[in-house]
Protein backbone atom coordinates (compact mmCIF):
# COMPACT_ATOMS: atom_id res chain seq x y z
CA UNK A 1 0.00 0.00 0.00
CA UNK A 2 1.27 3.23 -1.11
CA UNK A 3 2.25 5.69 2.67
CA UNK A 4 0.84 8.67 0.88
CA UNK A 5 -2.62 6.89 0.68
CA UNK A 6 -5.02 6.88 3.48
CA UNK A 7 -6.56 3.87 4.96
CA UNK A 8 -10.27 3.29 4.69
CA UNK A 9 -12.28 5.07 7.46
CA UNK A 10 -9.39 7.84 8.08
CA UNK A 11 -10.27 11.42 8.55
CA UNK A 12 -9.31 12.10 4.80
CA UNK A 13 -12.17 13.89 2.29
CA UNK A 14 -10.37 12.15 -0.51
CA UNK A 15 -11.93 8.77 0.68
CA UNK A 16 -15.74 10.32 1.44
CA UNK A 17 -18.11 8.63 -1.03
CA UNK A 18 -19.51 11.95 -0.80
CA UNK A 19 -17.09 14.50 -0.96
CA UNK A 20 -19.21 17.72 -1.63
CA UNK A 21 -21.72 17.12 0.64
CA UNK A 22 -19.19 16.34 3.67
CA UNK A 23 -16.86 19.42 2.33
CA UNK A 24 -20.46 21.26 2.58
CA UNK A 25 -21.53 20.06 5.49
CA UNK A 26 -18.03 20.55 7.50
CA UNK A 27 -18.06 24.23 6.26
CA UNK A 28 -21.16 25.22 7.58
CA UNK A 29 -20.03 23.56 10.98
CA UNK A 30 -16.60 25.29 10.60
CA UNK A 31 -18.36 28.98 9.12
CA UNK A 32 -20.70 29.70 12.12
CA UNK A 33 -18.05 28.94 14.64
CA UNK A 34 -15.40 31.03 12.95
CA UNK A 35 -17.96 34.22 12.79
CA UNK A 36 -18.76 34.37 16.47
CA UNK A 37 -15.29 34.28 17.33
CA UNK A 38 -13.78 36.45 14.78
CA UNK A 39 -16.63 38.61 15.04
CA UNK A 40 -15.82 38.82 18.84
CA UNK A 41 -12.42 39.47 17.97
CA UNK A 42 -12.88 41.94 14.97
CA UNK A 43 -16.08 43.68 15.40
CA UNK A 44 -18.18 45.20 18.19
CA UNK A 45 -21.41 44.67 15.82
CA UNK A 46 -23.27 42.34 17.43
CA UNK A 47 -26.33 42.72 14.97
CA UNK A 48 -24.07 41.76 12.38
CA UNK A 49 -22.47 38.59 13.81
CA UNK A 50 -25.81 37.63 15.37
CA UNK A 51 -27.44 37.73 12.01
CA UNK A 52 -24.84 35.92 9.60
CA UNK A 53 -24.41 32.96 12.50
CA UNK A 54 -28.13 32.41 13.06
CA UNK A 55 -28.00 32.13 9.44
CA UNK A 56 -24.71 29.62 9.29
CA UNK A 57 -26.35 27.67 11.93
CA UNK A 58 -29.91 27.21 10.82
CA UNK A 59 -28.15 26.57 7.18
CA UNK A 60 -26.48 23.97 9.06
CA UNK A 61 -29.41 22.22 10.79
CA UNK A 62 -31.20 22.29 7.42
CA UNK A 63 -28.49 20.62 5.46
CA UNK A 64 -27.63 17.99 8.40
CA UNK A 65 -31.58 17.24 9.06
CA UNK A 66 -32.36 16.89 5.22
CA UNK A 67 -29.32 15.83 3.37
CA UNK A 68 -26.24 14.94 5.28
CA UNK A 69 -27.48 12.25 7.47
CA UNK A 70 -29.16 10.45 4.59
CA UNK A 71 -25.88 10.53 2.24
CA UNK A 72 -23.55 10.31 4.59
CA UNK A 73 -24.84 7.51 7.07
CA UNK A 74 -27.98 6.45 6.01
CA UNK A 75 -30.19 8.07 8.49
CA UNK A 76 -33.00 10.32 9.04
CA UNK A 77 -35.16 12.10 11.91
CA UNK A 78 -38.31 14.76 11.34
CA UNK A 79 -40.86 15.50 13.60
CA UNK A 80 -45.03 14.82 13.08
CA UNK A 81 -47.58 16.87 15.21
CA UNK A 82 -50.91 14.71 14.93
CA UNK A 83 -53.51 16.77 14.16
CA UNK A 84 -56.26 15.53 16.14
CA UNK A 85 -54.60 15.52 19.21
CA UNK A 86 -51.77 18.16 18.73
CA UNK A 87 -49.60 15.64 19.92
CA UNK A 88 -45.88 15.69 18.54
CA UNK A 89 -43.72 12.63 17.71
CA UNK A 90 -40.48 11.98 16.12
CA UNK A 91 -39.83 9.50 13.40
CA UNK A 92 -36.18 7.78 12.99
CA UNK A 93 -35.42 6.21 9.76
CA UNK A 94 -32.31 4.51 8.50
CA UNK A 95 -31.47 2.87 5.33
CA UNK A 96 -32.38 -1.09 4.97
CA UNK A 97 -29.17 -2.81 6.13
CA UNK A 98 -27.56 -4.26 2.77
CA UNK A 99 -29.06 -1.41 0.65
CA UNK A 100 -26.86 1.36 1.89
CA UNK A 101 -23.22 0.84 2.22
CA UNK A 102 -22.02 3.46 4.90
CA UNK A 103 -18.16 4.75 4.18
CA UNK A 104 -16.24 4.68 7.75
CA UNK A 105 -14.79 7.73 6.70
CA UNK A 106 -18.08 9.28 5.61
CA UNK A 107 -19.18 7.71 9.15
CA UNK A 108 -16.17 8.79 11.64
CA UNK A 109 -16.43 12.87 9.96
CA UNK A 110 -20.46 12.55 10.75
CA UNK A 111 -20.27 11.27 14.04
CA UNK A 112 -17.14 13.57 15.07
CA UNK A 113 -18.72 16.60 13.57
CA UNK A 114 -22.10 16.11 15.12
CA UNK A 115 -20.69 15.63 18.97
CA UNK A 116 -17.68 17.82 18.94
CA UNK A 117 -19.87 21.26 17.72
CA UNK A 118 -21.99 21.43 20.66
CA UNK A 119 -18.98 20.71 22.65
CA UNK A 120 -17.16 23.50 21.41
CA UNK A 121 -20.62 26.05 22.04
CA UNK A 122 -20.64 24.80 26.03
CA UNK A 123 -17.02 26.45 26.01
CA UNK A 124 -18.20 29.32 24.00
CA UNK A 125 -20.78 29.50 26.56
CA UNK A 126 -18.48 29.03 29.77
CA UNK A 127 -16.28 31.85 27.99
CA UNK A 128 -18.90 34.01 27.79
CA UNK A 129 -19.44 33.88 30.96
CA UNK A 130 -16.84 34.63 32.62
CA UNK A 131 -15.79 37.25 30.54
CA UNK A 132 -19.16 38.65 31.66
CA UNK A 133 -20.09 38.95 27.86
CA UNK A 134 -23.54 38.23 28.94
CA UNK A 135 -25.36 39.84 25.64
CA UNK A 136 -23.79 36.86 23.59
CA UNK A 137 -25.31 34.34 25.38
CA UNK A 138 -28.76 34.47 23.53
CA UNK A 139 -26.91 33.67 20.16
CA UNK A 140 -25.29 30.73 22.25
CA UNK A 141 -28.04 29.27 23.23
CA UNK A 142 -29.75 29.25 20.02
CA UNK A 143 -26.50 27.55 18.51
CA UNK A 144 -26.69 24.87 21.75
CA UNK A 145 -30.20 24.08 21.00
CA UNK A 146 -29.80 23.43 17.48
CA UNK A 147 -26.43 21.11 17.57
CA UNK A 148 -28.13 19.59 20.72
CA UNK A 149 -31.25 18.95 18.83
CA UNK A 150 -29.74 17.18 15.87
CA UNK A 151 -27.39 15.40 17.83
CA UNK A 152 -29.87 13.75 19.83
CA UNK A 153 -32.23 13.27 17.07
CA UNK A 154 -29.55 11.26 14.91
CA UNK A 155 -28.17 9.47 17.93
CA UNK A 156 -31.65 8.43 18.65
CA UNK A 157 -32.23 7.28 14.96
CA UNK A 158 -28.89 5.50 15.26
CA UNK A 159 -30.12 3.48 18.28
CA UNK A 160 -33.46 2.80 16.61
CA UNK A 161 -31.17 1.43 13.25
CA UNK A 162 -29.54 -0.82 15.33
CA UNK A 163 -32.63 -1.67 17.37
CA UNK A 164 -34.45 -2.78 14.26
CA UNK A 165 -30.81 -4.07 11.95
CA UNK A 166 -30.36 -6.56 15.21
CA UNK A 167 -34.01 -7.71 15.63
CA UNK A 168 -34.05 -8.15 11.39
CA UNK A 169 -31.11 -10.34 12.06
CA UNK A 170 -32.41 -12.39 15.08
CA UNK A 171 -35.71 -13.13 13.48
CA UNK A 172 -34.06 -14.06 10.07
CA UNK A 173 -31.20 -16.36 11.81
CA UNK A 174 -33.04 -17.97 14.23
CA UNK A 175 -29.94 -18.20 16.43
CA UNK A 176 -30.56 -14.77 18.92
CA UNK A 177 -27.92 -14.58 21.05
CA UNK A 178 -25.50 -15.27 18.53
CA UNK A 179 -27.32 -12.45 16.58
CA UNK A 180 -26.79 -10.00 19.99
CA UNK A 181 -23.70 -10.66 20.09
CA UNK A 182 -22.11 -10.41 16.63
CA UNK A 183 -24.08 -7.24 16.37
CA UNK A 184 -22.41 -5.54 19.06
CA UNK A 185 -19.03 -6.32 18.30
CA UNK A 186 -19.51 -5.07 14.66
CA UNK A 187 -21.20 -2.00 15.65
CA UNK A 188 -17.83 -1.70 18.49
CA UNK A 189 -15.22 -2.27 15.84
CA UNK A 190 -16.85 -0.31 12.85
CA UNK A 191 -16.40 2.88 14.48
Amino acid sequence: MDPAQPTPGSLSWRLSSHPITLLTFLSFRVASLLVYLFGLLFTNNLVMIFIITILLLAADFYYLKNIVGRRLVGLRWWNEVDPATGDSHWVFESSEPGTKVINPTDSRFFWLAIYAQPLLWVVLAIVALFSLKFIWLPLVAIALVLTITNSLAFSRCDKFGQASNLAGSAMSSGNLAGSIASNMVGRFFSR
